[in-house]
């Protein structure tokens, strides 16, 4: 599991200088924690951590030699984590999470247009269920065919509960504004206006 390290941050130090000081600020909260705990991690640190993972991803935070089996949350400005927020996890204690949804198999669309509808699904479950994405199959799919939430395997999963509307759609494939139209309707038009 990935480690990041973080420090207490005073309150009296505003986040604005922190950030000019080349650091990210946030919070440790949970509920085995009172309150919050506020803190900085370095910024090159942050953003490291940033390109492997994403919200709702479980990682170890070290603050001050303190470990917590956490799951991100963050704020990004111009594509620049600015403030990140992590949710201790207590074992044995449901969480609610984000996965996010991941397109597989692009080319395999047979003749259509793919609209992704939803860029995550929310759920809770135990920590050790937590799902980080959920992959999306579009092998095989056509124009008018529709994914829902209930489709994919998060729905099956018996130790996750889903957040998200199980009828939320996920995925449509649609024609493409600029397909040709098949003979057989140009013939029932020229029929129909004679």
């Amino acid at each position: 599991m990935d480690t990041l390290k973080a420090e207490k941050r005073s309150m009296e130090t505003k986040a604005k200088r922190l950030r000019r000081e080349g650091y990210v600020t946030g919070n440790v909260f949970g509920h085995d924690i009172e309150g919050s705990i506020p803190v900085k991690i370095a910024k090159n640190d942050a953003e490291n951590i940033l390109k492997k993972k994403k919200k709702g991803s479980q990682i170890m935070l070290d603050v001050e030699g303190t470990q917590y089996d956490v799951l991100i949350d963050f704020d990004t400005l111009k594509g620049q984590a600015i403030e990140m927020d992590f949710q201790a996890l207590v074992k044995g204690e449901k969480v609610h999470s984000v996965a996010e949804v991941v397109l597989v198999n692009h080319e395999k669309v047979a003749g259509g247009v793919v609209e992704q509808k939803l860029e995550e699904i929310a759920y809770k479950a135990l920590p050790e269920a937590l799902v980080e994405t959920v992959e999306v199959d579009l092998s095989g799919l056509k124009p008018g065919d529709v994914v829902k939430v209930k489709d994919l395997a998060i729905a099956a999963d018996k130790d996750v509960v889903l957040a998200t509307d199980p009828d939320a759609v996920v995925v449509t494939v649609t024609v493409p504004h600029n397909a040709p139209i098949p003979e057989a309707e140009d013939a029932d038009e020229e029929a129909a206006e004679k």
